[in-house]
């Protein structure tokens, strides 16, 4: 691999960087805590290939022994897939996972950083962070949300995490100046189910359009990011009236448990797989995989012709 500052870039995502090729980042964290496994590395490797089937190149992000690392291995997202002490990085984490030279798998603010580092313009997750419930009084907000806001990347996603609320997450990206286009849609996606009741004010109809509103705004010269909105499938999207129940039922339960900080979102989304007797995990494939592809179309869609 080659290095950039203290980044280790793969030869494929160095090539395509260099000619200015189409190439879409994805995160690591669903591989090391989002997903059960065994289906967290074959979905990783899944992502990848959809990635590729579209015309772009797949740059899986995470830190490997301290570096951080842009165009994971199959080994190395093996590592990050089974071991149990890998690091969940946020972008206040990444300094303290190289001075340790410890494995971490990188959130959506800590893989848009690096990505935005190495060059790449697109990166396709399943959900951001937000503003938790009760966060008017918790103070409990994502980094994801200021991260979107001093990075120009376009992260493609399916809304925020439905445990969140909606509502003031998109308050706060309004506050933030981080546009939300919604594609194929004119409402901010609850993850879960394709629609939360909150409008949007950009909506356009593909990947295309949304490459234009994107090219529109960095030729702006601003800062921030743009959060590219992606439905789940229909057919794998669950009722928000039930979702909405397993969530109270969990949220009981994790402040009865005391968990707090980072290990919220993981616990929480633990717990919901549970309640749905499995549904909520495969939701969240259907919807990274969707969101995959439309990353990889707008990546096309953003290169050079």
């Amino acid at each position: 691999m080659s290095a950039l500052g203290s980044l280790r870039i793969s030869p494929q995502v160095r090539e395509a960087l260099e000619r200015d090729g189409p190439v879409v980042a994805l995160e690591s964290t669903v591989i090391a805590h989002g997903l059960p496994r065994p289906r967290n590395l074959e979905v990783a490797e899944r992502l990848e290939a959809i990635v590729r089937d579209e015309g772009a190149l797949a740059a899986t992000i995470g830190v490997i022994g301290g570096v951080p690392t842009i165009g994971l291995s199959s080994d190395e997202m093996t590592r990050l897939g089974t071991s149990e002490s890998v690091l969940k990085a946020s972008t206040r984490d990444l300094g303290h996972a190289v001075a340790t030279s410890r494995d971490a798998a990188t959130t959506v603010a800590a893989t848009a950083e690096l990505a935005h580092r190495a060059g790449i313009r697109v990166f396709a997750t399943g959900g951001i962070g937000g503003v938790h419930r009760d966060g008017e009084r918790s103070l409990d907000i994502s980094a994801d949300l200021t991260a979107l806001s001093t990075t120009p990347v376009a992260v493609v996603c399916a809304g925020a995490k439905a445990i969140l609320d909606l509502g003031r997450t998109l308050e706060m990206l309004e506050t933030l100046g981080v546009p939300v286009v919604g594609v194929g849609t004119a409402e901010f996606p609850a993850f879960y189910t394709r629609s939360s009741g909150h409008a949007l004010d950009i909506s356009v109809a593909d990947a295309r359009e949304a490459a234009t509103v994107i090219r529109a705004h960095r030729a702006l010269g601003l800062e921030a990011g743009v959060l590219v909105c992606n439905p789940p499938p229909a057919e794998t999207e669950l009722s928000a009236a039930r979702v909405a129940a397993w969530i109270e039922a969990a949220d009981e339960e994790s402040v009865a448990a005391g968990v707090t900080g980072k290990d919220v979102t993981p616990w929480l989304l633990e717990r919901l797989a549970r309640s749905s007797g499995g549904r909520t995990v495969e939701t969240n494939v259907a919807l990274l995989e969707s969101n995959a592809r439309l990353a990889a179309r707008i990546a096309v869609a953003l290169a050079p012709t």
